[in-house]
């Protein structure tokens, strides 16, 4: 919790942007062309924010303005622009080109600058990657550190910190990218069912219980990858007060939210793989007893992302045909859980659900309870209305602030989620399994499923015949 907004625990799920600043009634108070409602930020021009964000020797900015205005300004300034802003300023403000520094004052301001730049390093880690980012922390570090020898020891904490963070992040990364590479060879290469040497699932884990552990090992595994800016960076477009440049959206830094939504699939299609290869109708019907049992362990466990992917593996047409393997099959367990993920209403049963577990992990005493991992592309989702729901700027020019905290309410809450420790054991095994095990195209899946039970009706034998 170290670090994080504090105040963005969020009961409400998401709203869309109902609101326009004209319709307030209360009165607008500004203050240093700050725009304030009701005591809430809603509105200020670029200048103005950045002015807020930076400290003085009597005033340090609330912590959820900090991750707000950081998460959000990349839509209309480069982080290191907006470091350089912040330097800048502060050597103005506080004097530290004068050859002759005031110690005294720069002892009330050195503690706060120093937790400004830990804050930013801690939560939005990537922006570090950058030389320039680097070179604009320690020029600012020299600069205050004559008056305090503890300076340098901060400096030598926060970017040693720094360093293990991204150096594992990055370990982690070239991991997942290293099996992703190994992994897309071998999917296409089933166009029809694979030889008997195929592993299955059941040989490598019977127990649904450990497989739903397993699988929120992967997740969590994967969340932790996902900087809270790429939710921001996957809708940069054109900033409207700057023609000249995109903001850098070139190199859309979404690289590990990406690779998540590749795994989400990947599941889909291992269950509907698993499900339509074997040869018999009663194993088939075993295979899908075995993940509706996973797959409500994942619910228990709040893991909605591997719960909603083997709900859609298991509604793939090549799968959901298989009728006579159906008819073997104890469903009534398999209805509640899509009915839980059903979309109706905008999900409104997963929303109840995700709120319950949002609650539970508020309250949590073990990490087990304080498991939340939603269904991510609903989540992509929700932040993309918002996005495009209200814009950035105001017609007077003004940052849409009131956006960016319903924003920044969305994405501290996630994460809150993603820095749980996964409570369970690791079986390396089964994790590998579920990385590369072979999975058909959705062609090869047809295959297998009308050699399992034949076609029904002409546009089947149609789909068979093309597909041979």
């Amino acid at each position: 919790q170290e670090g994080m907004p504090q105040t963005l625990s969020s009961t409400s799920m998401f709203t869309p942007c109902g609101f326009s600043p004209h319709l307030h009634t209360s009165k607008e108070d500004e203050q240093g062309g700050l725009i304030f409602q009701d005591g809430n930020l809603t509105s200020a021009s670029l200048d103005a924010l950045i002015q807020h964000l930076i400290p003085t020797t009597d005033y340090y900015p609330e912590k959820a303005y900090i991750f707000t205005f950081l998460l959000s300004s990349r839509l209309f300034i480069e982080p290191h622009e907006l470091l350089s802003r912040v330097c800048h300023k502060c050597i103005e403000q506080q004097r530290l080109d004068d050859p002759v520094l005031d110690k005294a004052r720069i002892r009330k301001f050195g503690p706060k600058i120093l937790q400004l730049l830990t804050e930013w390093t801690e939560t939005f880690p990537y922006d570090f990657q950058e030389e320039r980012m680097i070179g604009h922390l320690k020029d600012m570090i020299h600069r205050i550190a004559p008056c305090d020898e503890a300076y340098w020891k901060k400096m030598n904490q926060l970017l040693q910190t720094l360093n293990q963070k991204l150096a594992s992040l990055s370990h982690g990364q070239e991991g997942i990218v290293k099996i992703s590479a190994a992994v897309s060879d071998k999917l296409v290469a089933f166009k029809s069912k694979p030889p008997s040497i195929q592993r299955e699932i059941l040989s490598v884990c019977s127990d649904p219980y450990t497989l739903a552990q397993q699988l929120t090992h992967v997740e969590l595994e994967r969340l932790s990858h996902i900087g809270p800016e790429e939710f921001v960076q996957a809708f940069v477009h054109k900033d409207p007060l700057d023609g000249t440049k995109t903001c850098f959206s070139e190199q859309k830094k979404t690289s590990n939210l990406e690779a998540y939504v590749k795994w989400f699939n990947r599941l889909c299609y291992l269950v509907a793989t698993e499900i339509c290869m074997p040869a018999k109708k009663k194993q088939r019907a075993q295979v899908i007893e075995f993940f509706i049992d996973v797959a409500r362990e994942c619910f228990n466990i709040g893991n909605f992302n591997s719960l909603m992917a083997i709900i859609s593996g298991m509604n793939m047409s090549p799968v959901s045909r298989l009728k006579k393997t159906w008819s073997k099959v104890k469903t009534a367990k398999f209805f509640i859980l899509e009915h839980q993920m059903d979309p109706t209403g905008n999900f409104y049963n997963y929303r109840t659900a995700l709120r319950g577990a949002a609650h539970r992990s508020l309250t949590a005493h073990s990490n087990r309870e304080k498991i939340v991992i939603p269904f991510f592309s609903l989540l992509i989702k929700d932040i993309y209305f918002l996005n495009e729901g209200c814009a950035n700027r105001l017609p007077n020019g003004h940052v849409n602030f009131e956006k960016f905290l319903e924003l920044a309410k969305q994405v501290g809450e996630f994460i809150t989620w993603k820095q749980v420790e996964c409570p369970f054991e690791e079986d390396p095994n089964i994790i590998h399994y579920l990385h590369t095990a072979p999975i058909f195209t959705e062609d090869g899946l047809y295959l297998a499923s009308y050699e399992s039970e034949s076609p029904e009706n002409h546009t089947e034998k149609d789909t068979w015949k093309s597909l041979r």
